[in-house]
């Protein structure tokens, strides 16, 4: 069987509609998945952008294109308190719930998922919901140990060196698909669609560049 990589951090409602979905991606093919928690945060400073929801406009159609998504496929998404919100705390939790040499379970990360997007408006940093949560996932190691902080470390750089710039990624066969709008594609890699082999994808990545903004 064969190992699909989901990339994700529950920063991204981006990449909780993913996770949703990508039970139905899956059905009828044969892959077991890594659920990878990385800070996005790394993955912008690393290439100098921002998140969607740092940039003025973009901020506010994110939460309307999630909350109609959501609606569309009859997902009880809802928007948190406020956003964004410091993740580490609930990342460093999956780590700290995965046994030695393996990521968190599909259960975990759903736990984390639905704590940031299913808590009908609900403070996601709030210490006393975050404590809650620890209790229910009953980590094998405290979150607050070095630990937990050196697997979110190690996976993120890990992640960075394979070309993730953001969440939701899946990597197949070092493949990289994007972004939860991109599930028709990652299902056509799945199948082998020859098209990933083929010179058009290669010459996509080998397209020279023009002109380059200045800061």
């Amino acid at each position: 069987m064969k190992t699909l990589r989901f990339y994700f951090d529950p920063i991204s409602p981006y990449a909780a509609l993913a996770f949703w979905r990508l039970p139905e991606v899956l059905v009828g093919r044969h892959y077991a998945v890594d659920y990878v928690p990385i800070l996005f945060a790394a993955a912008l400073k690393a290439h100098g952008s921002k998140g969607p929801a740092e940039i003025p406009g973009k901020r506010d159609w994110t939460y309307r294109q999630v909350l109609w998504r959501a609606r569309q496929w009859q997902l009880p998404l809802s928007l948190p308190a406020s956003h964004p919100f410091n993740p580490l705390p609930l990342l460093r939790l999956g780590w700290a719930c995965a046994p030695a040499g393996k990521t968190p379970s599909r259960w975990v990360v759903e736990q984390l998922f639905a704590h940031a997007w299913q808590s009908d408006g609900a403070e996601a940093a709030d210490p006393a919901r975050l404590a809650q949560l620890a209790k229910l996932l009953a980590p094998q190691r405290a979150t607050d140990e070095e630990t937990a902080k050196t697997r979110l470390r190690e996976a993120t750089d890990a992640a960075l060196a394979a070309g993730v710039f953001g969440v939701p990624t899946f990597e197949v066969d070092g493949k990289l698909i994007w972004g939860q709008d991109s599930l028709d594609m990652l299902a056509a890699l799945l199948d082998g669609d020859p098209w990933f082999d083929s010179e058009a994808w290669h010459q996509a990545g080998a397209l020279p560049v023009g002109v380059q903004r200045t800061p």
